[in-house]
């Protein structure tokens, strides 16, 4: 059966908070079943070993085996939540959790009558701020600092008047407490008779500077501690804890089911878990020391038992403590309750905050360009094991049915059903499907397949922002990896070279809604760090929407119905009819230009509303607006693409002119997500129809260029021969803040670096346009000029650090150069391309410079994602203080609530339109609003001997200036202004524009704001 939804069941009974405080030893008496005196794990029972009665195993803390039962409560390990014991110390010792706050306490009383070290008027003072009772963790922590620096002041006490030294961590020691007190010298009598039978105690003794205060002391110090110092020494904090607390007297021991035994099925015995070896040892030392005690052993060895119940009870909280004996290291390394709870591995980041869950599936990830941009293609291997559990209704008892008749292992079918009544879960892999499924009643649960159009979450790891995970629709099918578009690939930085990726299916009707309502990728489309889009065509969907635009690009009448036949929607519902445009040449044959069909991507559909209007320059643009002669100035009119190539800045992600992006601000995520769809599917029918792949022809250098290439390095050589015999004879002129060698590396290597641009530019010149790199380039699908240039003319100087090469020999970077050498060839310029091949010194220096990329990757791979984790913790405590700031705000006023919604400015990133960060893209709302009221041939009427366009122009300058100068501050304002003037827009027979005329309220302004989505949208349906 799924997991059920938490829901509060009763108000009185909720979960306010949770208080950490240091337990007493009465309070572990009451908790604890047992007492635990027996310092046996097993005992001899009728010849087999029992766990031994009062013994760290007792059965009555509960049981680790599956067959054993608790000899408390009775149960069995699943209902039994184990039961505590306890054993008594024969000596206090230092609670190694407490150590810090304990140094912290005797530095605040006297060392002789326990008095607090303040003056009357200061322990007034405190006291009243202890006492307030809405003293927040932090201000609590700082007072309690303040407290213990005015104490170590105050080094007199006020009652007995002795002078207290200074007590701190004894230095080279674990767990001891050094107290700066000499002997007074009138005191020094006292020993006269010692000293007079041993003369070098008596030196010791006057030249003593420190005692060691042993738990025991702190102990009788901290029982004579008045009650009214408590409060103001520990800083109040709801229930008081008396600081004989922070000493250990009486140990807890845990539930057997934390620390299991593990029964070898090999040979005979049992392993122990680490927290029990570590009981007995305590145990033993402590059983140790009572022995020397009742025997009178001397105080040495007491001492040195003592010191080693000490560490040995400190190593059962913290094993990883440092500045230990090598006498007592532990042999091996164990994990105490310190080691359980932090770190990556412990109970709060592995258990906690991410774990391994249930009904979830992870596998290697393909690409899959038919399947929409929303959907998963889940393997029915995945699709047979995850379930959901679907409640029998009315509407759906006939499918629940055929379901438990298919079982398990036909698909769709149920693996479990659970009785409402009962609460029995039957398999559905065995028995009498049939009769069960007869039998099926309204309120039982079916856990069925994974099916089609399902809801699921799909993440990739690491997950570094929240679009790493998105909720998808699944489309089971066959194989055995998951499947999705390419064009989803960017938010979850997947490519498909190994990656894996997990599937998760939710468990309840609830977190399936929210899953689609808030996770979908529709409604992720946008990121929100920029506002733009990331969810865009990538790689072979650019080549082809780029290839298929070109001039030159023209295709019969077959290939057109082939493309058009690829937009076809075999799993849809309704088939719509595909609209091919008139051929734009009829003779002598029909063809269609590959401009023509993009708007078949756009606007496949007579019936569709979609009119798509944008005006841009794309990346290869050089001038002259439509005229460029490189094709690069893209208007589009109508979904009807005019003039321009598209490349990545018209179809790829990062980029507010996207065609997708535009089509998600004026028609919604649906005709972005459709319109992306139809590219993914045609390009590859376009590109597979005319091929495109790169061989060694592509990379192969002309002789033109190769003689062009030789120049460029031949001048550069001389260039910089040049300049080192300026250095040789003291001519180089050094730059600021830099020596004369510096100056010659500096210019050296500006002077080398500039010898593959220009080869980069030379090869530009020399490629065919056919060119399949310079293609991928250009149109900024893959790769860039620079690696076409280091493929074909030349690599280029190899930097490490930003330098050339450093000497790694005496005086030489390499052993085959000779000494003192700074010419290019010997300091890393490799003047080879990889296509002529790599000589065996440049093939060390592009070794040199490829090993410090892959160790900065590697290193800033780990630097950032630590760097990640310590930015969202600091976030979550402002998350909270916001959170506390906003519950504030909300007593005193709702207005002055609204005002923190959002950011410093009010504005929403993934809402601002335009490129240059505005709010909305006033330009393209303005040529989209002239071509659908051309489109629809709405008569444009004259006003004020003024045509409709050029009073359109003027009044949206001056509107656009007054909302810049005087309602850019406030939302509310803005959002108001900016109707009035949609609706002017629409309605032009005004006079003049309305400002006098807004009557529309803040709150309705929002709201309509809200509705519509988009400014574009709401101008869109206000003209049509």
């Amino acid at each position: 059966m799924g997991k059920e939804q938490f829901r509060e069941a009763d108000k009185a009974l909720k979960v306010v908070g949770v208080k950490f405080a240091p337990g007493d030893c009465e309070f572990m008496r009451q908790t604890a079943h047992v007492p635990v005196f027996n310092n046996k794990l097993y005992e001899d029972v009728g010849g087999k070993l029992q766990p031994a009665a009062y013994g760290p195993l007792d059965p009555k803390m509960g049981v680790s085996t599956k067959t054993g039962l608790c000899a408390t409560c009775g149960l069995g390990l699943t209902d039994c939540v184990g039961h505590f014991g306890y054993f008594d110390l024969d000596v206090p010792v230092f609670h190694i959790g407490f150590f810090k706050l304990t140094i912290q306490l005797l530095q605040c009383i006297c060392k002789n009558c326990s008095s607090i070290l303040l003056t009357a008027e200061q322990h007034r003072v405190f006291s009243r701020q202890v006492m307030n009772p809405n003293i927040d963790y932090l201000h609590r922590k700082a007072l309690h600092k303040r407290i213990v620096a005015a104490c170590k002041k105050g080094s007199t006490c006020q009652q007995c008047g002795m002078k207290n030294g200074t007590v701190k961590k004894a230095v080279g020691t674990v767990l001891k407490i050094a107290f700066a007190s000499p002997v007074p010298a009138d005191e020094l009598g006292k020993y006269a008779t010692m000293f007079t039978v041993n003369q070098e105690v008596g030196e010791h003794v006057r030249k003593m500077k420190f005692t060691l205060l042993n738990p025991l002391f702190v102990q009788k110090l901290f029982a004579n501690i008045k009650e009214a110092d408590i409060p103001v020494l520990m800083v109040r904090s709801g229930e008081e804890k008396h600081p004989n607390d922070l000493l250990l007297t009486r140990m807890p021991v845990p539930p057997v089911c934390i620390r299991p035994s593990v029964v070898s099925e090999v040979k005979s015995g049992t392993t122990e878990d680490d927290v029990t070896m570590k009981l007995m040892e305590i145990m033993l030392t402590n059983d140790v020391l009572k022995k020397h005690k009742r025997d009178g052993a001397p105080s040495k060895t007491l001492f040195e038992t003592w010191e080693h119940l000490q560490i040995q009870c400190a190593l059962y909280i913290n094993s990883e403590m440092s500045g230990l004996p090598a006498d007592m290291q532990p042999k091996k390394a164990m994990r105490a309750f310190t080691q359980r709870l932090k770190g990556k591995q412990g109970r709060f980041r592995g258990n906690l905050c991410g774990k391994r869950v249930d009904f979830s599936g992870r596998t290697v990830i393909s690409p899959d360009p038919n399947l929409r941009i929303d959907q998963v293609g889940v393997p029915i291997h995945v699709a047979m094991t995850l379930t959901f559990p679907e409640i029998v209704n009315k509407s759906n008892i006939e499918k629940m049915r055929q379901l438990v008749i298919n079982g398990s292992d036909i698909h769709p079918g149920a693996n479990y059903l659970v009785d409402k009544k009962t609460g029995n879960k039957k398999l559905l892999k065995y028995g009498k499907r049939e009769e069960l499924a007869k039998n099926l009643r309204y309120g039982d649960t079916v856990e069925r397949h994974l099916d089609d159009n399902d809801v699921v979450l799909f993440n990739r790891q690491p997950s570094l922002h929240k679009i790493s995970i998105m909720s998808h629709r699944a489309k089971v099918m066959p194989g055995r990896t998951f499947r999705f578009n390419e064009c989803a690939c960017t938010p979850y930085n997947a490519d498909f070279d190994g990656d894996e990726m997990n599937l998760h299916l939710p468990q309840t009707y609830e977190a399936k809604a929210e899953a689609s309502e808030l996770m979908n990728v529709k409604n992720n489309l946008i990121t929100p760090r920029s506002g733009e889009p990331l969810v865009a065509a990538i790689q072979d969907f650019i080549t082809g929407g780029y290839l298929l635009t070109h001039k030159d690009t023209f295709l019969p009448r077959a290939e057109v119905y082939r493309f058009a036949a690829a937009l076809i929607d075999a799993s849809a519902k309704k088939q719509t009819k595909i609209r091919i445009p008139p051929p734009a040449i009829l003779r002598p044959v029909e063809l269609w230009t590959g401009k023509q069909l993009i708007e078949l991507i756009i606007r496949p559909d007579k019936g569709s509303q979609v009119s798509l209007n944008l005006t841009t320059k794309n990346k290869s643009y050089s001038g002259n607006l439509e005229f460029c002669n490189k094709d690069s100035y893209v208007i589009i009119r109508n979904s009807v693409l005019l003039a321009g190539c598209l490349d990545k800045s018209l179809l790829g992600s990062s980029s507010k002119v996207n065609i997708f992006y535009m089509l998600m601000r004026d028609y919604g995520e649906d005709a972005a997500v459709d319109a992306m769809w139809r590219l993914a599917r045609m390009a590859p029918v376009f590109l597979s129809n005319r091929g495109f792949s790169i061989g060694i022809g592509d990379v192969r250098p002309s002789e033109k260029l190769l003689q062009e290439k030789g120049q460029l390095v031949d001048k550069g050589y001389e260039q910089c021969a040049q300049f080192i015999k300026e250095l040789e004879e003291g001519k180089l002129k050094a730059q600021p803040g830099c020596t004369e060698e510096e100056t010659l590396e500096a210019i050296i290597l500006r002077e080398l670096s500039t010898i593959r641009d220009h080869a980069g530019q030379v090869c530009l010149r020399n490629l065919s346009k056919y060119n399949a790199p310079l293609t991928m380039a250009v149109c900024g699908s893959k790769g860039s000029f620079i690696n076409i240039s280091q493929m074909i003319a030349c690599v280029g100087q190899q930097a490490i650090s930003g330098h050339r090469p450093p000497d790694g020999f005496e005086e030489r970077s390499l052993p085959h150069f000779e000494r003192k050498k700074k010419t290019p060839e010997a300091k890393g310029f490799v003047a080879n391309s990889f296509y002529s091949g790599l000589t065996p010194t440049e093939f060390f220096f592009h070794t040199m410079g490829g090993r410090e990329g892959l160790v900065d990757t590697a290193v800033k791979t780990a630097e950032t994602g630590y760097m990640q984790r310590r930015l969202v913790k600091c976030l979550e405590v402002i998350q909270l203080l916001i959170y506390i700031y906003i519950i504030k705000l909300f007593r005193i006023s709702v207005l002055l609530m609204m005002e923190l919604f959002g950011l410093p400015d009010g504005l929403d990133p993934s809402m601002m339109e335009a490129k240059d960060g505005s709010v909305v893209d006033f330009a393209h709302v303005l040529v989209h609003a002239k071509n659908i009221q051309t489109k629809k041939d709405k008569p444009i009427p004259v006003i004020n001997s003024m045509s409709f366009e050029n009073r359109v122009d003027k009044q949206f300058h001056e509107t656009e200036q007054k909302l810049e100068k005087q309602f850019w501050c406030k939302n509310w304002k803005r959002t108001n202004h900016l109707l009035a003037w949609i609706s002017w827009l629409t309605k032009p027979t005004a006079s003049k524009f309305p400002y006098s005329c807004v009557t529309i309220k803040s709150q309705e302004a929002i709201t309509r704001a809200q509705g519509t989505g988009s400014w574009v949208r709401l101008l869109a349906t206000s003209i049509g």
